[in-house]
């Protein structure tokens, strides 16, 4: 089996797919990529047994086969190399693989791609098709919130909720929460399943190529196919809680403000914050906020005012300032607003610039203020 390949295009797509693989693996074959060449198309596949990952390239071929080979001395070399046609020969016997570069040839050994585990079979599945921009964009907004508790497995990756009029994508951590509504994606039935975290922030890094995806789901897996990557990751199996009952209805105090701005005067104070609950005060007299951070251990102290447009009874607040900043940094919007009630129930975070065909919500639990 022989084919050549640019260098650098090899790298990209072995970096795309790199992730999937981990550092404990309980069969060593799945520390290897599966090359699978079919003539001039070249499909590299990893995975950790829980999801899988495909990406096809074009190369020089004129033949069929497949073998893995070491990921870590293949993304080594290749990142190594100047951009230049790479010829791979593989020996059918004993699946040696001489690498020829402009620099030198090398060897490594694969092994039989019978070894590597199969692709779960896409059977009894429903399917839907939707935006990739729109799919990679309420992927990035909602994995920020997913809970790293493995004791919540429930929580450990995104909540898909369909139906014939939109796709509900929910994430949470039990101290924040992140909604988002695409209400431009047509679902075949009103269905849910979740999705864990590690398959999704892949596939969104590699949605990039594509303008359409294809998502097709059982009971089991979800399938995703774009242009040039492919995706089967295994379900959670656990029940989501119910997100609805935690979102306040009754929120009557809103402050706009600019997020540049805010996001700035967050980032400042907070370095003065208490390194443990990161606590941060907002303290809002009509249109004016005060922000304030201290740690009592260091004697640190950080204090910075600012306008804002605020309807509502004068209050005080607090939150987790980490918290929020990862919140407001995947938000695209200039201006957002703050919808309130009291010091001790959650505040809701929006948009003021809404995307098209999107309804944004982020929840986030208040802090105790220290008296």
């Amino acid at each position: 089996m022989r084919f050549i390949v640019s260098s650098g295009t090899l790298h990209k797509n072995l970096q795309s797919i790199s992730g999937i693989i981990g550092t404990n693996n309980v069969l060593p074959i799945l520390e290897s990529f599966l090359f699978e060449l079919e003539k001039d198309k070249l499909t590299i596949v990893s995975t950790d047994l829980e999801t899988m990952m495909k990406v096809t390239m074009d190369v020089q071929s004129n033949e069929s086969g497949s073998l893995c080979i070491q990921a870590k001395v293949l993304l080594d070399y290749m990142k190594n190399l100047p951009e230049q046609p790479v010829t791979f020969d593989i020996s059918p016997t004993d699946y040696g693989i001489d690498i020829t570069s402009e620099q030198g040839k090398y060897k490594i050994v694969g092994e039989d791609a019978k070894n590597y585990p199969k692709e779960p079979k896409a059977e009894d599945t429903s399917s839907f098709s939707m935006s990739a921009a729109e799919l990679s964009d309420g992927i990035a907004k909602t994995v920020v919130a997913v809970s790293t508790d493995d004791l919540r497995p429930a929580m450990s990756g995104v909540y898909f909720e369909l139906s014939k009029s939109n796709l509900t994508l929910v994430a949470t951590d039990a101290h924040r929460l992140v909604r988002c509504i695409k209400t431009d994606v047509k679902c075949p039935a009103n269905d849910k399943f979740i999705v864990p975290k590690k398959a999704l922030a892949q596939l969104k890094n590699n949605l990039g190529a594509s303008t359409e995806v294809n998502l097709s789901y059982n009971s089991n897996h979800l399938f995703v196919q774009g242009e040039n990557i492919n995706l089967s990751c295994r379900l959670i199996d656990a029940k989501f809680p119910d997100y609805k009952v935690v979102i306040p209805a009754d929120v009557p105090y809103k402050m706009t403000i600019s997020k540049e701005s805010f996001v700035s005067a967050l980032r400042r104070v907070s370095v003065f914050a208490n390194k443990t609950t990161n606590q941060v005060v907002l303290d809002i007299e009509g249109n004016n906020l005060h922000l304030y951070a201290q740690d009592v251990d260091f004697s640190f102290e950080g204090n910075e005012r600012m306008p804002c447009q605020y309807t509502g009874e004068d209050m005080k607040i607090a939150f987790n300032s980490k918290l929020l900043l990862e919140l407001l940094m995947v938000m695209d919007s200039e201006e957002i607003v703050f919808e309130l009630s009291t010091p001790t129930r959650a505040g809701l975070v929006k948009p003021v610039d809404k995307r098209e065909n999107e309804d944004l919500l982020m929840l986030l639990m208040p802090l105790m203020i220290n008296v």
